[in-house]
């Protein structure tokens, strides 16, 4: 049984691929403050719709394997510590080739069909050496850029630093916001900021962390999300994980319709990124349960979807480990993710 070839509405489509796949580009429109101003967010309702989600969207069985095989699929295997080495960068790397064992990908039927995590995530340090280690599988490599985690470098610097990352190979820029311009209510500066730096990333793809656990409000998220996606961004990113508060489904629900009402005011495509805090098979589930029924199965792929984790991968691992073989395995009993 291949469990990615299932077709229900229970499951995601099957595509070829997956790591190849163009992203679309969002060109950046005009600032207006009209569509920032307009944004009114109901936090009552936002939370009452999240709430309900995984009683209303279960998925048991095949039909789960097949979502958690595409939930490693959208993973940026990401590893963003200060003891950081080349030999932890290129296990990483190792893992995001080759994020099953061969003996679970047969038991799932997907012993023919290549399966990789969406990209590899580092510091800039880390870059060429996972340049090097992904050669030939076609795994991306997203660098964390402008002064990541708080952006409060000078503009100028932070810059150089993405036109450093793209010269290394790097094929996805995530950078972050200034948080002060959202706190403050300045969205042309952080309009011109954000415009700054897609310019700066040339060919690579741009990923705007929005660090939606220091903007206090749904409201503000949903309003840094427009000016970020009307200066160029290619996706919206939640966090960097280093703040107090980093994923949570009403935020995702938040700015999961700013990208729907974007597209349907410009016709432009924007992609989404939880991440910081997703690290069970189950908040996968969730966030792609959200997605789905908020944008569609488009966007659940990883040109258009991404999870930022770094433990994410071992849990999935365990549940498919358990439905192929009925028994759950310690996390220790895995490679490293």
């Amino acid at each position: 049984m291949n469990v990615v070839e299932k077709r229900a509405d229970k499951a995601p489509p099957a595509t070829a691929g997956f790591a190849n796949q163009p992203h679309p580009y969002n060109p950046a429109v005009p600032f207006s403050l009209d569509p920032v101003e307009a944004v009114r967010v109901n936090l009552s309702a936002a939370e009452r719709r999240t709430a309900t989600l995984a009683g209303r969207r279960t998925v048991k069985k095949e039909w789960q394997a097949a979502w958690l095989v595409r939930a490693i699929q959208c993973i940026d295997l990401t590893t963003l510590n200060g003891d950081d080495t080349e030999g932890r960068v290129r296990r990483l790397c190792a893992k995001a080739r080759h994020p099953l064992r061969d003996d679970v990908r047969e038991a799932l039927g997907l012993g023919g069909r290549s399966i990789t995590t969406g990209a590899v995530c580092v510091y800039h340090r880390f870059v060429a050496t996972a340049v090097d280690a992904l050669k030939g599988s076609g795994i991306p490599v997203a660098a964390v850029s402008t002064g990541f985690p708080a952006g409060l470098s000078p503009l100028e610097t932070r810059l150089k630093e993405i036109e450093a990352s793209v010269t290394a190979g790097a094929r996805e820029i995530d950078i972050v916001i200034t948080r002060e311009y959202a706190l403050s209510g300045n969205w042309q500066a952080l309009y011109d900021e954000v415009k700054a730096c897609k310019e700066a990333c040339g060919p690579a793809h741009m990923k705007t962390i929005l660090a939606t656990g220091d903007l206090q409000t749904l409201r503000n998220v949903a309003r840094a999300s427009w000016v970020a996606m009307m200066a160029g961004s290619d996706f919206i990113k939640t966090s960097t994980g280093k703040e107090a508060v980093n994923a949570t489904l009403p935020v995702t629900l938040t700015m999961l319709r700013a990208i729907r009402d974007y597209r349907e005011m410009t016709g432009h495509i924007v992609g989404y990124k939880p991440a910081g805090g997703i690290s069970t098979a189950k908040d996968a589930l969730a966030y792609l349960a959200l997605v789905k029924e908020e944008l569609g199965n488009d966007w659940l792929q990883p040109n258009l979807f991404r999870f930022g984790a770094s433990s994410l991968l071992a849990d999935i691992e365990r549940q498919l480990e358990h439905y192929v073989t009925g028994r759950y395995a310690a996390f220790s009993h895995h490679a490293m993710a």
